[in-house]
């Protein structure tokens, strides 16, 4: 994960830190004393930066959050039909959790507990994230691929819902995750109550 260019040196370093602290531990067991020592500053130096570690938390959120979007978005390009795209979207999703822990471990694991998290930035990016699902279905529903009696932020949910219900043990466990087998499953249980079906 990279940071941004224009960060100050010691404000990367501290992120990097406390990625780097999140791959062995859970957040609560972090220090801001240990990411201090690990990033090579002083611990004053963090409160320069960051509000405090649930800040410092949510800016890493953000950034693997914006990062994701972007990927997700490019994948999609070129991609026609609502099948097809939902099955790339979900793979996407699924890959992300499989190859990138750290990032799986907070938006699965960590942030989830805190009141605040759902007023926070990378909140409002997850809600951004789900509106280009739901942009898919809509256009699936339009184009008459879905069907129309569905409630399509329903639908969102349980797409959504679906993938993380799957993957969260393996994350929480640091198990392997297939993204090509964890998606053909998803997709079977998911296409078949959603398609518009064809009359014989």
């Amino acid at each position: 994960m990279k940071n941004s260019k224009s960060d100050p040196p010691g404000k990367i370093k501290i992120a990097d830190a406390m990625r780097l602290l999140l791959e062995k531990k859970a957040y609560n067991e972090i220090t801001t004393a240990e990411i201090a020592k690990n990033a090579g500053v002083t611990e004053a130096l963090i409160y320069k930066y960051y509000k405090d570690k649930k800040d410092l938390l949510y800016q890493i959120l953000s950034e693997y959050m914006r990062k994701y979007m972007e990927e997700a978005q490019e994948e999609l390009s070129g991609i026609e039909g609502t099948m097809n795209k939902l099955r790339k979207t979900i793979w996407t999703h699924v890959n992300v959790y499989a190859t990138n822990r750290v990032f799986a471990k907070i938006l699965l694991l960590e942030v989830r507990s805190f009141p605040d998290y759902y007023r926070s930035r990378p909140y409002g990016l997850v809600k951004e994230y789900s509106d280009i699902l739901l942009t898919i279905i809509q256009e699936g529903v339009k184009n008459g691929e879905l069907r129309k009696d569905l409630s399509l932020s329903f639908l969102r949910q349980v797409v959504l819902g679906s993938i993380e219900h799957v993957c969260l043990t393996d994350v929480a466990f640091n198990r392997p995750i297939d993204p090509d087998e964890t998606t053909k499953n998803l997709c079977t249980f998911i296409f078949n109550g959603i398609m518009k079906q064809t009359r014989k």
